[in-house]
């Protein structure tokens, strides 16, 4: 069927000549490549191949359908919201609140010498106001310290780490934690290390991967400096527990909790290692502690609930529960003996708190059965893939934003939203694993930037009665590309590219959210698509927003039961957690549905590993918030660690291959971003797109830098670490940037 709705956009350049995969790298690198000088990986390299940015892109944001010139895509006043996008139920504060607040608000760390939150500041803008380091001079840019954290796979653990860390510096010291949640402080100025506590995660609780993307810290504003715990780290684990330490010493707190651990699995059911784990930091709003938690992807129908819940940050308690099935019922927790509703979409990544109206922002996923809708409840179709306000301090609604309607494409949220002003407005911006961005009014969730339509949405064999018929889309600001052609099949030889052709030839695809098929179907952008946990970053002197995203496909097929269950397909509760650190909707069950999915993600093609779609891969952008124009577009990513059946190339060309972690924008004009599979970290110029400069570290750079000062000197620090599923060589720093002295 075809969609009703169009798009004027230009496609990035196809980059390559020569075939490469940005999904296969396992060799060590020597960090002395082609397109670099000759360095040791402790050296600074400038990558030259980089230094040539495309002219600017056309504006990728849709034509609007009534005609809408582009300066009409920011209207002066905020457009009518379409009816599924803005919450007509949304409620305003109880005048009886379920629960208090145990804290006045606080007023948020300042971002600049120091880096308090996970996403900068309070609006997780990742930006830093330092402008020491500029486009003039990084090229200077050295190795300060690196610092090693000691945890590393091994054994049960082998192929499974992901760490994603971004640490938090607060006053002289760096606070993180590891990929199996050992917290840990190092001096910020030497990265000797402070202290260390262990808090003996088990290897069976690794869901996907071992990750802890990064911790929180709050001040209790009851107790003097220099007392136990004044000021204590935060961090939730992937075995499901709460757990708080002393800023200064490491020791657990003995207010908090059962001597600084609270147990999540209260209230969840079965504990089923790894199928319920927590990956993100969470937010702290008026001293409530507020957290979700990953549950593993299409294991079962009846899995573990996605409340979200705050907890008092000085004793641990229980201030609240958000079980959005059971908002009323479940605030307290359930009855004795009973769960959080099962199934329901969860908060695997990242909240936003917003001490000024004391809400936090939910992005959501979508339900555990990711592909198969028509046994959802209500609930679950209301509230899957969208954003939701909620009161931090007793847990009730405010208002709601739906992405997707009736998501069977694993469209979750994986972004943290950034808190801006937009044309005099409190405002939260959004970006979705689609492309789409969107800003709505902080307040009340309605749009202050054009949402449009998608009709003729195509419908499919399986569930045409569920498939929604229409979608929402951002009408502002969106990267997703034109539907592939035939034309779009790629590969290293004409063999392997001929073989693509004949997949996409036989392969189910209506173009953009084409529905679930038992026969193999193109999803296009894959569930890796978009912006995902990596997260925007916003220059609010500059009025620019950073997006890095990916533009792969994935190619899916559903399985009927009995072939599933004939395969030995059993859900995580059924048959343990293996831990396999496969790609999720790899032989998912789904469970309780009647089909299960086989996904391969990023469409890899058998014969060499590498993608059938041609490059780029993924990409990174700067765009206009006051009118939704692009800056610029460029590839991020080059070959020097991908090529066929694995082998690294170490070719220099500038290909854009998928990537994971954000960016931190600095006043000084420069981007520091990793993300991408090449084991690159690099400074981009602001204005213009153009690497500067570029690091080659021994491990992937899936993970958020910093910016911070210490005694009158910018250093840039990234904890890259790795990444399994994606083919990046995992390991255990903590690398710091600085120029050099006298400079």
């Amino acid at each position: 069927m075809t969609q009703s709705y169009t798009r004027s956009i230009s496609a990035l350049a196809l980059g390559a000549a020569l075939a490469v995969s940005p999904l296969a790298s396992v060799a060590q690198d020597t960090g002395v490549t082609p397109e670099q000088a000759p360095a040791t990986p402790d050296a600074p390299v400038i990558a030259p191949d980089e230094t040539a940015p495309p002219a600017p892109a056309e504006q990728t944001a849709p034509d609007a359908a009534p005609g809408a010139s582009a300066d009409e895509t920011a209207p002066d006043a905020p457009p009518e919201a379409p009816p599924e996008a803005a919450d007509d139920s949304a409620q305003a504060p109880a005048e009886d609140p379920l629960a208090a607040a145990p804290y006045p608000a606080n007023t948020p760390r300042e971002v600049g010498a120091d880096w308090p939150t996970w996403g900068g500041d309070e609006r997780a803008q990742r930006y830093s106001p330092l402008d020491q380091i500029t486009p003039e001079n990084v090229a200077q840019l050295e190795r300060a310290w690196v610092y090693h954290t000691g945890d590393l796979p091994s054994g049960e653990t082998e192929g499974k780490y992901s760490p994603e860390n971004t640490p938090l510096k607060v006053g002289d010291d760096l606070l993180m934690c590891t990929a199996m949640n050992i917290l840990i402080s190092v001096d910020a100025r030497t990265g000797e290390e402070n202290w260390r506590y262990n808090p003996d995660v088990p290897a069976e609780a690794i869901p996907y991967g071992a990750t802890c993307r990064g911790v929180s810290v709050w001040t209790d504003p009851a107790k003097a400096e220099g007392d136990a715990c004044a000021t204590r780290v935060i961090e939730a684990t992937i075995d499901a527990r709460l757990i708080a330490v002393d800023t200064e010493t490491g020791e657990p707190c003995a207010d908090f909790g059962d001597n600084g651990n609270v147990d999540l699995w209260e209230g969840i059911g079965e504990k089923v290692p790894g199928w319920y784990a927590v990956t993100a930091p969470p937010a702290i709003v008026r001293g409530v502690v507020v957290t979700g938690a990953q549950v593993k992807d299409g294991q079962a129908e009846d899995a573990p609930s996605g409340v979200v819940r705050g907890y008092d940050a000085r004793s641990g308690d229980m201030v609240w529960a958000w079980d959005l099935a059971a908002p009323d019922e479940m605030r307290n927790g359930p009855p004795e003996g009973g769960t959080y509703t099962r199934g329901t979409p969860n908060m695997w990544t990242t909240a936003t708190g917003d001490e000024d109206l004391g809400l936090v922002y939910l992005p959501l996923g979508n339900s555990s059965v990711d592909y198969y809708g028509s046994n959802r409840s209500d609930a679950e179709n209301e509230y899957a893939t969208s954003l939701v306000a909620l009161d931090a301090t007793t847990g009730e609604e405010r208002w709601k934003f739906q992405t997707v309607r009736h998501d069977v494409w694993d469209y979750d949220l994986g972004s943290q939203a950034s808190l801006l002003d937009y044309r005099g407005t409190p405002a939260v911006l959004l970006a979705s694993k689609q492309g789409d961005v969107y800003i709505l009014n902080r307040e009340t969730g309605e749009p202050l930037t054009p949402v449009g339509e998608i009709t003729g949405v195509p419908q499919g064999d399986i569930e045409p009665d569920f498939i929604a018929d229409s979608q929402p889309v951002s009408d502002f600001f969106s990267i997703r590309k034109p539907d592939l052609t035939e034309q779009d099949m790629w590969g290293f030889t004409p063999i392997d590219q001929l073989f693509c052709r004949i997949r996409f030839r036989m392969a189910q695809y209506d173009g953009y959210l084409t529905p679930p098929s038992t026969d193999w179907y193109i999803q296009y952008p894959g569930y890796n698509g978009g912006n995902d946990w990596g997260s925007v970053a916003i220059d609010p002197e500059r009025k620019l927003m950073v997006m890095n995203y990916n533009d792969v496909p994935n190619y899916n097929r559903l399985v009927p039961r009995e072939d599933a269950d004939a395969a030995g397909w059993r859900p995580i509760n059924e048959s343990g957690n293996e831990g396999s650190g496969a790609a999720e909707g790899a032989g998912d069950p789904q469970t309780g549905a009647p089909y299960a999915i086989q996904v391969n993600a990023g469409w890899q093609s058998e014969l060499t590993g590498m993608p059938c779609t041609s490059p780029p891969y993924g990409g990174i952008t700067a765009v206009d918030l006051e009118t939704g124009e692009q800056v610029w577009d460029t590839p991020l990513g080059t070959a020097r660690r991908n090529g066929p059946f694995g082998i690294p190339s170490m070719l220099p060309i500038k290909i854009g291959t998928p990537n994971n972690g954000g960016s931190v924008i600095t006043r000084g004009g420069l981007i520091f971003i990793g993300a991408a599979t090449d084991n690159l970290f690099r400074a981009i110029d602001m204005e213009t797109g153009e690497t500067l400069w570029s690091d080659a570290m021994d491990q992937g750079g899936q993970a958020n830098p910093i910016s911070y000062e210490v005694d009158g000197v910018q250093y840039v620090v990234i904890g890259p670490g790795g990444h399994h599923f994606m083919r990046a060589p995992v390991g255990d720093a903590l690398i710091a940037y600085k120029l050099p002295s006298g400079s």
